[in-house]
């Protein structure tokens, strides 16, 4: 019987300093800068190829663009309309991938409404329906099964109002019904592929500050007690995402900013499936409405450039809130207001600037990502997106491996389970809440196990959320949270509503070994 997580898989403080202590004694193959899902999944295909890994960020798991996306895994359409077949058909690939072999645990079905309302033209609504037959055969082409993601079809007026009650009925024609994969978490995702490449041998440090790069390692800095270091390495990955142009010279990028706002289920009246509403003006861009089975609901998103410094932390604006509360109230009987919206957050993309004569707008900015390679051997990786990571990451190792002259194979992450994964059936089966289930997989069980001695570590951190006081435990022992916002931002997500999180606070803190950050 399994008493705990697979060996060498569980992040700590302790195995922190240990390992952070040891570094500058040795010289890696692989030094990746960067745990965003890239970076967490550059040093699982590195470490899984047996390559010698040290993996680094300044901050914490998933701390930058990572946990501020949809929470879908996608099959490429909004690409497929815009021409780029090969980007659609890689997305369409990675979202089966993910359903089947490697997260299926984190990844699940979603579906979603377009509404038929009368501001949605019958052509504009015939082009749809054909956009998503062909994002089917798409479907068919990655090989994942009907089993996996159903086939799009046409929902009569009743239909749609059954699964989104809070659409206006009036002049509703019905809507069209599509499925794609959604997330439990995407910091969720991150963290399972750090702990997985750590059950590989790699070592994972955050709050780990990367000052310098070179192609033969980087000088660092422990951002716990300001000491430097040195950390010699045979190749180099900047994984930065939207910091990378600050580590290496002569990347450059071009920013945006995808803002979502948060708002109670109950608002939208027992919404069972997701909307993509139509953005007015913009032939292949929807605004999406996602629930989160949690108690809230995202809708998002916006594309908008940013200027000037790269912050930590991004904020949304008030005109991006406003922008995504009039679209959602085009398809509402009640528009949702200003005060129902409980929070809002915003990410960066890392787009690559394709300098002069470029387009004009981030939002047609290719999503294609680049490796690129510096005059002393850095592999920088940029563009791109969450369901691509894998790919992105298998691309940035293989750069360094041919760079260097590693001994390495190719990659074999497409068949291997991260932490937690096992196939549906399994996991169906397993004796644990379901919530539990769907966010630490076969490791559920486990943290159910937790509250056999504390009871209390069962019932949920903040009443009406139904994050339990195990996933916070488990989190400091196993999942390298040293503080309360690694528990409370991005662990869990109880942080995207701010009166959720204060109330939540004093829980974490109480949980974390004394003398640890507060």
């Amino acid at each position: 019987m399994t008493t705990g997580p697979p060996p060498g898989t569980s992040l700590n403080a302790a195995r922190r300093e240990r390992e952070l202590a040891a570094l500058p004694g040795e010289v890696v193959d692989v030094l990746v800068v960067g745990l965003g899902a890239t970076g967490a999944g550059a040093a699982l295909d590195a470490a899984s190829r047996g390559l010698s890994v040290a993996a680094i960020d300044a901050h914490d798991l998933a701390f930058g663009t990572s946990r501020w996306s949809s929470k879908l895994i996608h099959g490429g359409l909004r690409y497929l309309a815009s021409g780029q077949v090969d980007v659609a058909h890689e997305s369409a690939v990675e979202r089966g991938v993910l359903m089947r072999h490697t997260a299926p645990h984190l990844v699940r079905a979603l579906p979603f409404v377009m509404p038929l309302t009368p501001l949605v033209p019958r052509a504009r609504a015939a082009a749809t329906l054909a956009a998503y037959r062909a994002g089917d055969a798409l479907r068919l082409a990655a090989r994942t099964p009907r089993s996996v993601l159903p086939g799009p079809r046409r929902l009569s007026a009743v239909e749609t109002l059954r699964l989104a009650p809070a659409l206006r009925p009036y002049g509703l024609r019905g809507g069209l019904l599509s499925w794609d994969g959604q997330l439990a978490d995407d910091a969720r995702l991150v963290t399972a592929l750090a702990r997985t490449a750590a059950g590989h041998g790699a070592r994972i440090l955050t709050r780990v500050h990367a000052v310098a790069l070179a192609g033969d390692g980087a000088l660092v800095r422990d951002e716990l007690t300001g000491r430097e270091y040195t950390v010699r390495a045979r190749s180099v990955v900047n994984a930065a995402g939207v910091w990378a142009g600050g580590l290496v010279d002569g990347v450059r990028l071009r920013p945006s900013r995808g803002t979502h706002i948060v708002v109670r289920a109950e608002t939208l009246r027992g919404l069972t499936a997701g909307l993509q509403i139509p953005v007015p003006g913009a032939a292949s861009r929807f605004m999406l409405v996602m629930p989160q089975g949690d108690g809230r609901v995202y809708v998002g998103l916006t594309d908008e450039p940013l200027d000037g410094p790269i912050p930590d932390v991004p904020e949304p604006t008030d005109g991006e809130i406003g922008f995504l509360l009039d679209i959602l109230g085009s398809a509402l009987d009640v528009p949702v207001r200003r005060a129902d919206v409980a929070g809002a957050f915003a990410g960066l993309r890392p787009l690559l600037d394709s300098g002069p004569g470029g387009s004009a707008s981030t939002a047609d900015i290719s999503r294609r990502h680049a490796v690129l390679t510096s005059r002393d051997g850095v592999v920088t990786i940029v563009g791109g997106k969450l369901t691509t990571y894998r790919r992105m990451a298998r691309d940035a190792v293989d750069a360094a491996v041919r760079a260097r002259g590693l001994a390495a194979g190719p990659s074999g992450t497409a068949r291997l389970p991260l932490v937690g994964a096992a196939p549906r059936d399994r996991l169906d089966a397993l004796d644990a809440p379901a919530r539990l289930v769907q966010r630490y997989g076969t490791e559920a069980p486990l943290l159910a196990a937790l509250g056999a001695d504390d009871p209390a570590l069962l019932e949920p951190v903040v009443p009406g959320l139904p994050v339990l006081g195990v996933e916070l435990a488990w989190a400091v022992r196993h999942e390298g949270a040293l503080d309360a916002g690694d528990l409370l931002d991005r662990r869990t997500r109880i942080g995207l509503v701010a009166a959720d999180r204060a109330a939540a606070l004093p829980a974490a803190e109480a949980l974390l070994p004394r003398g640890a950050l507060r």
